[in-house]
């Protein structure tokens, strides 16, 4: 019942969301929602998650469309560790990426103007991180510049979710207890970046579990070849499953 429920939420939250969305925010709206996302930032940066969430949630309420105000929302979320508003967060900053793309032919400088802001609060954004020493979330970012980056240069191709945010809504969905659905969002991120280590990683995961162990193996060799850093506890996890299963046969 709980997933069925969960999947409602979700379809009802897309059905919706494109008739909210489709004018883009005026200039002041913009600038203001801006603001509140820097906000949100700075508070992020100090895990002060729950003042996050308001300030990213003023954001969307200004620009419905700021696709970082809701990636940064699903952050905070998932540092509550409320998995399924963050899954809703992550599913909203999908659905905003492809109303812009559904809106860039009659508003082609409107919308390739907002994914160059996007990309220059997140470049300021990583500026901050590093000197913060925080290097891992200073990388996240800089992958999602380069999912912006590839938004921007297939404006005539179909949609394609960016990666990272796949990557995002996947390990939502995975803490959320719906293992299925992860798996589907990382293959996305994987068919959008194949090199994506991460989302590798966490399909091995997935594959463990639920005993596909030539496809785990097959999934771990890939993010090591990617450059992720795979867990030697994980490599372990993996051969003793495979071990188990054989003696029980």
């Amino acid at each position: 019942m709980r997933r069925a429920t969960l999947v409602i939420v979700i379809a009802l939250a897309v059905m919706v969301f494109p008739s909210t969305a489709q004018q883009l925010a005026t200039e002041q709206d913009r600038r203001d929602a801006l603001q509140y996302y820097r906000i949100g930032q700075e508070l992020i940066s100090g895990e002060q998650f729950e003042k996050a969430a308001e300030q990213f949630s003023k954001a969307i309420r200004k620009d419905t469309l700021l696709t970082l105000a809701h990636y940064g929302l699903g952050q905070a979320y998932m540092g509550l560790r409320r998995y399924a508003s963050a899954v809703k967060a992550y599913g909203d900053c999908l659905e905003a990426f492809r109303t812009l793309h559904g809106l860039q032919q009659a508003h082609r400088f409107d919308v390739e103007r907002r994914r160059d802001d996007e990309m220059r609060e997140l470049k300021e954004n990583i500026r901050r991180l590093t000197l913060a020493g925080h290097a891992l979330r200073a990388t996240q970012a800089e992958a999602r510049v380069r999912d912006l980056e590839r938004q921007k240069t297939s404006l005539e191709a179909a949609f394609q979710p960016p990666a990272e945010v796949s990557l995002a809504l996947g390990s939502a969905f995975f803490r959320d207890g719906h293992p299925d659905q992860a798996e589907i969002q990382w293959l996305a991120a994987i068919d959008a970046n194949p090199r994506l280590g991460e989302a590798h990683n966490n399909l091995a995961v997935v594959y463990m579990q639920t005993d596909r162990l030539d496809a785990a193996d097959q999934q771990l060799k890939l993010a090591e070849k990617s450059g992720f850093r795979v867990n030697p506890q994980l490599k372990q996890d993996v051969k003793k499953r495979r071990e188990l299963l054989n003696r029980s046969r």
